[in-house]
């Protein structure tokens, strides 16, 4: 399970290359019910054990898709991502628009939509870029500073240190166990799942671990302080397509930076 802190940085953070949200309380509507009821190999393992192992199935992944959202900010991932930084997916920020994202090595594209475009720049330009580079992709590396940041949240060895409990909680921090119970078994996305509940310090984290085969963490659910968050992961140690655009659908990243100076100097 993940701390109350980093339950409270949300997705944009993650985006910006910092740590995982994290998962509480089922809140909202719950996954369907599983008629058989039964909890598998883990009907003896206690709470702690079950969250232990999940973590340690999450943190030995090579690869696996990130879904995720939060009610404190607009942006949402779907990223397929390994540990050697390669992804593809997209990242959403509502209103703001959404990006179409590759990264080998060091080597990132993304698609803006239209709405990104209109934007980031003013009236008719806004249009005119959409329009223009609606097909294309923006090509550069990650020394450019705004494909660094965008593409930081391809780092699943960052997201898997995240998720890790401190060996030293900060000084200050309350010493008190929390409370894990195990819940009813019910199904995600056709999976029969294990809820894990994590209660401290006003949270509520909600962990649904896998009931057959290997028992991978498959959502997390969290709520702090009225604000809630969600990640869905799934297609664990499935690699990462290395199918790049082709030089034909890409633009150098120069574009989107030369307009955007355009438009503030103008």
């Amino acid at each position: 399970m993940i701390s109350r802190r980093r339950a409270a940085t949300a997705t944009a953070a993650l985006t910006c290359g910092a740590a995982l949200i994290a998962g509480p309380a089922c809140t909202g509507a719950a996954a369907a019910e599983d008629p058989d009821g039964g909890e598998g190999d883990l009907a003896n393992k206690s709470a702690q054990q079950i969250s232990d192992d999940s973590l340690h199935q999450l943190v030995a992944a090579k690869s696996l898709r990130l879904r995720t959202r939060t009610s404190a900010d607009p942006t949402k991932l779907d990223l397929t991502l390994d540990r050697a930084g390669n992804c593809t997916g997209a990242i959403s920020k509502g209103e703001l628009g959404r990006v179409e994202l590759v990264k080998r090595g060091n080597q990132v594209w993304m698609k803006p939509d239209a709405a990104f475009w209109k934007s980031q720049l003013p009236g008719n330009e806004g249009r005119d870029a959409a329009e223009k580079y609606k097909d294309t992709f923006l090509h550069g590396t990650t020394k450019d500073t705004f494909l660094g940041n965008l593409s930081a949240a391809c780092d699943l060895r960052a997201f898997q240190k995240s998720a890790i409990p401190p060996e030293h909680p900060p000084s200050g921090a309350p010493t008190a166990a929390p409370t894990l119970t195990k819940g009813r078994p019910t199904t995600h996305e056709g999976a029969r799942v294990l809820p894990v509940v994590k209660k401290a310090q006003g949270a509520v984290q909600t962990l649904y671990v896998a009931i057959d085969g290997k028992h991978y963490p498959l959502k997390l659910t969290a709520e702090v302080d009225h604000q809630t968050g969600t990640i869905l992961l799934s297609n664990y140690d499935t690699p990462v397509s290395t199918k790049t655009p082709a030089p034909g659908d890409t633009a150098d990243i120069s574009v989107l930076e030369d307009r955007l100076q355009g438009s503030q100097s103008a």
